[in-house]
């Protein structure tokens, strides 16, 4: 298996800098061999810095559905009991365009926070848009939600489940990464259950509370009393 390892840049680094880079290239090496019922395969990692600090980041290749999943690795998570994991669901709409008609960016990236400022923990991100009935489609649920439907009704009349979302790919990441159990940050009680049937021990559930706007209030009402999400 071929594996992006990160190296330490030309130049003179002092020790301390040589040391990390040397940890995080370490860290970016598979962490346990695939195995064929596996749905995801270990393709590629990488350092990457960002404005919420340094991560490395490892890209999975989704062998059923051939989508690009991607997991933000803080720390050592091989072997960790209780480890902060958040498993996000792409949102093109607001992780790229900073839609306000939902809360999945502010989610984002408070999970990247949190986890930055632990010694260890993973942001995954799944290539599920639209709570799994793709971005063109939740598009035309847009359009429908501004008729006055809810975003429950809005997807049904389309034809598709209220949550089409589904866990395997998740599950065999964290296998992949050897973390043995999972402090989950979430609001979305199925999301526990979802990881739970495939295998994942959920030891706690971290909230991820966000200010709410004008804009997406609906909505979070919405995914309070009709998809049982917490608000704590």
């Amino acid at each position: 298996m071929t594996v992006a390892i990160s190296s330490v840049p030309e130049g003179e680094p002092d020790t301390a800098e040589t040391t990390e880079l040397a940890s995080a290239a370490e860290s970016c090496q598979p962490l346990a061999e695939g195995r064929d019922q596996d749905s995801v395969e270990w393709v590629a990692c990488a350092r990457l810095p960002t404005r919420f600090g340094e991560f490395n980041i490892v890209g999975f290749l989704d062998r059923t559905n051939g989508r690009e999943h991607t997991v933000m690795v803080k720390g050592a998570v091989a072997g960790r009991e209780d480890c902060p994991v958040r498993v996000h669901s792409e949102c093109h709409t607001g992780d790229v365009w900073t839609s306000l008609r939902c809360d999945c960016r502010e989610q984002l990236e408070k999970s990247l926070q949190y986890v930055q400022g632990r010694e260890f923990g993973a942001v995954i991100y799944l290539r599920q848009e639209g709570r799994g009935i793709g971005l063109f489609n939740k598009l035309k649920a847009y359009n429908l939600q501004d008729l006055g439907l809810d975003t429950v009704e809005a997807n049904t009349s389309l034809g598709f489940p209220s949550d089409a979302r589904e866990y395997r790919a998740a599950a065999d990441i964290l296998r992949l990464l050897q973390i043995r159990s999972v402090a989950l940050l979430t609001n979305n009680p199925d999301k526990i259950e979802g990881l739970r049937r495939e295998g994942i021990t959920v030891t706690r559930r971290i909230p991820m509370t966000v200010p709410d706007n004008a804009h997406n209030r609906r909505y979070l009402k919405t995914k309070r009393e009709r998809l049982g999400h917490y608000q704590d």
